[in-house]
């Protein structure tokens, strides 16, 4: 007769290692807000790390497990809404072509971020304002989206079976997104109105007159 096991040890073990997770978010979010808190009332450069630890009240050691540096930390959301991005474009069904899969995504991760709250919006303005005002952070930013456009080069790939190193497409595709997120995001940040709705509006109004400003004269 098969030896019976009680599934209550495994299910223990998922609780346990969920709350082990949560918590390390918690902390990272902490560390997060501590920082721009900090930096905002004494600047990027004159904010060592241990102030930051301090006010969560963690060690040094403990902030280096998050975080590579100041400049890691303040990229941290850009980071993971990249990484959003381009989960939700991998999980786009494949009857959808490249752009359709690519608008999709991007509504996706905007319909993510609004059932996180607000205080997420908060917080990415803050920190694209910090990236902007300081020459060492807007460096390391536009490094990064460079780098990251290659994932996104990676996954665009894939759904269409095609090789990125031979084929363009899938490169000027992600240039193209980037691009329209990019203009969209900076009309978004200039309006009165910073809500999700207004900077989903604001890209579909360049996605849309993409294939016109391509495609023949303008007048």
């Amino acid at each position: 007769m098969p030896e019976f096991t009680s599934p209550a040890p495994a299910a223990a073990a998922l609780r346990s290692a969920d709350r082990r997770q949560r918590k390390k978010q918690r902390t990272r979010d902490a560390l997060i807000r501590a920082a721009m808190e900090l930096f905002e009332a004494k600047g990027y450069p004159d904010t060592p790390v241990h102030e930051i630890t301090d006010a969560v009240d963690v060690s040094e050691r403990t902030f280096f497990r998050y975080f590579t540096s100041k400049e890691d930390l303040v990229l941290a959301p850009i980071k993971d809404s990249a990484a959003q991005f381009a989960r939700l474009l991998a999980q786009r069904p494949p009857g959808e072509d490249p752009f359709t899969a690519a608008r999709c995504a991007y509504h996706a991760l905007l319909a993510e971020l609004a059932q996180a709250g607000g205080e997420h919006v908060s917080s990415y303005l803050a920190v694209i304002a910090l990236i902007e005002s300081t020459p060492a952070l807007l460096a390391a930013h536009l490094r990064y989206t460079h780098e990251d456009d290659d994932h996104v080069v990676q996954v665009l790939a894939a759904r269409e079976g095609v090789d990125a190193r031979t084929d363009p497409r899938p490169r000027l595709l992600a240039a193209t997104m980037g691009t329209i997120a990019s203009l969209a995001n900076r009309d978004w940040r200039a309006s009165q109105d910073h809500s999700l709705a207004t900077l989903a509006a604001a890209f579909d109004t360049y996605a849309g007159q993409l294939a016109a400003a391509l495609a023949g004269h303008w007048s």
